[in-house]
């Protein structure tokens, strides 16, 4: 499944809601916590229900709402949004289209495991987002990853910033270690890694810059704020067909090489070893993602 943009929609705005699977992300965000302001939290939560249990909302996409951080809070979205066994709605529950959780703020394991149980106990187990955003997120962001609930980590810079009293830099060099340190931590545990955000919507060249370094990094996806910036992230992400070719003949050329048990062989005139092998097959499974 491909997550190379994941885009954020108010969650108290039923018409961007509806027209958010348009914008052509890999992923949607139903917001419930910053996008909503602490006096429209109860109608964002009757707006997302209903949009989410409409039969005529299905989505080619995957659907997630993010709640709000503090237990209290995310209970009574759950309970909003998913409802329980003894709602009298009890069909919508059961056809209401949700895929995945984000949980903002995780600073530590605990946090990911408080939400999977409050969905356990709306009989869902959904895979979970946690949202990175402080310093003693990322500095837990190993064992973050390590829980089995959790299916992506998302870094987010801005609050990070804010955190440590950093300031803000059009070169990220005062996050560069922690947005290092999530993709590291997501790769050690097979987590899906999602990159911080570009505030600047209308800045396509910027977006583009960003997007290209968090390519290199090892990200496997974007935060999007706006539907303008879906298509440049999922460009991004997609290999170009030259780099789909080029990991298709490593490929084949590692078959042949195993059938005549050869451990080196090359490719173009390079000598391919296991790296770039693990960088071809990783080409194939991101172009095989981008092609679902």
């Amino acid at each position: 499944m491909a997550r190379r943009s994941v885009l954020f929609t108010p969650g108290d705005r039923p018409e961007m809601l509806r027209k958010a699977p348009g914008s052509g992300a890999d992923a949607i965000v139903f917001d419930l916590e910053d996008a909503v302001s602490p006096d429209r939290k109860d109608e964002a939560r009757e707006v997302v229900r209903d949009v989410l249990t409409d039969p005529d909302f299905d989505p080619d996409c995957e659907v997630c709402v993010r709640v709000n951080a503090s237990p209290a809070a995310f209970e009574a979205d759950l309970e909003a949004v998913i409802g329980s066994d003894s709602d009298s709605n009890a069909d919508a529950t059961d056809a209401l289209r949700l895929d995945s959780v984000m949980r903002p703020k995780v600073a530590g394991p605990s946090d990911v495991r408080e939400l999977a149980a409050e969905l356990e106990a709306h009989d869902r187990s959904l895979p979970v987002f946690a949202l990175l955003e402080s310093a003693a997120g990322v500095l837990a962001a190993p064992e973050i990853a390590a829980v089995s609930a959790t299916d992506a980590l998302v870094f987010g810079a801005e609050d990070l910033a804010a955190d440590i009293g950093a300031t803000r830099t059009a070169e990220g060099t005062e996050v560069l270690y922690a947005r290092e340190r999530v993709v590291l931590a997501a790769a050690a545990h097979d987590c899906t890694a999602i990159d911080t955000l570009v505030t600047d919507y209308e800045d396509d060249a910027a977006l583009r810059e960003d997007t290209a370094f968090a390519v290199q990094l090892g990200y496997d996806g974007k935060l999007a704020i706006h539907p303008a910036q879906v298509g440049p992230i999922n460009e991004a992400f997609t290999p170009t067909a030259a780099e789909r070719e080029w990991a298709e003949r490593v490929l084949e050329a590692k078959r042949e090489a195993d059938a005549e048990g050869r451990g080196v062989f090359e490719v173009d005139g390079e000598m391919i070893d296991a790296p770039l092998i693990t960088q071809a097959e990783r080409i194939r499974s991101r172009a095989d993602a981008a092609d679902e």
